[in-house]
């Protein structure tokens, strides 16, 4: 599917696991079940019989989390959060088990010109989720600063390509990620790039669903620049309307409608696997997550380890340049 800048390459896989059981963060927030706040509004957030995180006030890179859901939620790096003293994106993809006592949440900021607190509690940017350039910052990097700079970046380039999203001189909302793309110009430019291969992608999905179609490989300007693959068909379709549209943000400001990349990268991309350094963090019986640094690439895995699973549950890829670490090359591996 190519539009525009914009290349997707469904991922169909010969194994299909049961995800039945997960919740997404905008269901758990939506429904209530899931309360995401600062740090040292950590009162507000002790499940009943359950015990507070000592913590000493609201911290930059730190959120609490509670999940009183009888479900265990998936968070996915990237995954945006808005409220509190500053916007937050997810720093790491991780699970946090069903009837959960408060849990530290590694964010990194995308709003630095506020510290101020608007609510309580935060809600998800249900539509939407940063875009690849800067959920590798925060996947690779891990760096505060990294990420207010790709955030500047893409404002820039975004303003540049849509003068309408600048917001007004001095205005308290003027450095907020969330809100340039949530701007209607420039929710009307992704929409142009997002809104036919979200269909086209929906009507393949239905007609690939017997084949388990799991997730996509994604190139923009002709490169291959990322990939997202699930344990599950219908896990993928929870996070495709939001997935999508981050792709398309990271078009806008590519003048190019370059579509000279094929399916025989793009299966490249998941056939190579080859890392030089593996980093493994994991907590017994819930999950673990495995970092694997390549050639030219980085990988991210999150494998369930909850009972009755066992199995890879989200599979994230971020082509990257020895040099610059910008998006250049493919890379890949589909989910076990």
């Amino acid at each position: 599917m190519h539009q525009g800048s914009l290349t997707v390459f469904p991922v169909v896989s010969g194994i299909s696991h049961d995800t039945s059981e997960f919740i997404t963060l905008d269901e758990g927030i939506r429904s209530g079940a899931v309360v995401v706040s600062e740090a040292g509004s950590i009162r507000g957030l002790i499940r009943r019989g359950g015990r507070p995180i000592p913590v000493d006030g609201a911290r930059v890179n730190q959120l609490v989390l509670v999940n009183n859901s009888d479900k265990p939620l998936l968070l996915l790096a990237g995954e945006i959060v808005t409220g509190g003293k500053q916007d937050r994106v997810v720093g790491k993809d991780r699970i946090v088990p069903a009837q959960s006592d408060p849990v530290e949440l590694g964010v990194f900021c995308v709003e630095p010109g506020r510290w101020t607190g608007t609510t309580s509690q935060f809600k998800s940017l249900g539509a939407q989720m940063a875009q690849p350039s800067v959920r590798a910052k925060a996947m690779v990097d891990k760096n505060q600063q990294a990420v207010w700079d790709q955030v500047h970046v893409s404002r820039e380039a975004v303003v540049a390509a849509v003068p309408a999203a600048a917001p007004p001189v001095g205005a308290a909302s003027s450095t907020s990620y969330a809100q340039m793309v949530e701007n209607k110009e420039v929710q009307k430019r992704v929409d142009e790039v997002a809104a036919p291969v979200e269909r086209n992608y929906s009507k393949l999905i239905k007609e690939l669903r017997s084949k388990n179609a799991v997730g996509v490989v994604v190139a923009v300007d002709g490169e291959i620049v990322w990939a997202d693959i699930f344990a599950s068909t219908s896990l993928l379709e929870k996070y495709w309307p939001k997935l999508v549209r981050s792709y398309a943000a990271e078009t806008i400001g590519k003048n190019s409608s370059n579509s000279d990349v094929g399916v025989k990268q793009a299966q490249q991309f998941l056939d190579d696997w080859s890392g030089t350094r593996e980093t493994i963090e994991s907590e017994p019986g819930i999950f673990r997550h495995t970092e694997i640094s390549g050639d030219q690439f980085r990988a991210f895995e999150l494998t369930s380890l909850l009972p009755k699973t066992g199995f890879d549950l989200h599979l994230a890829k971020a082509a990257e340049d020895n040099e610059s670490s910008h998006f250049v090359k493919p890379l890949g591996r589909p989910v076990r």
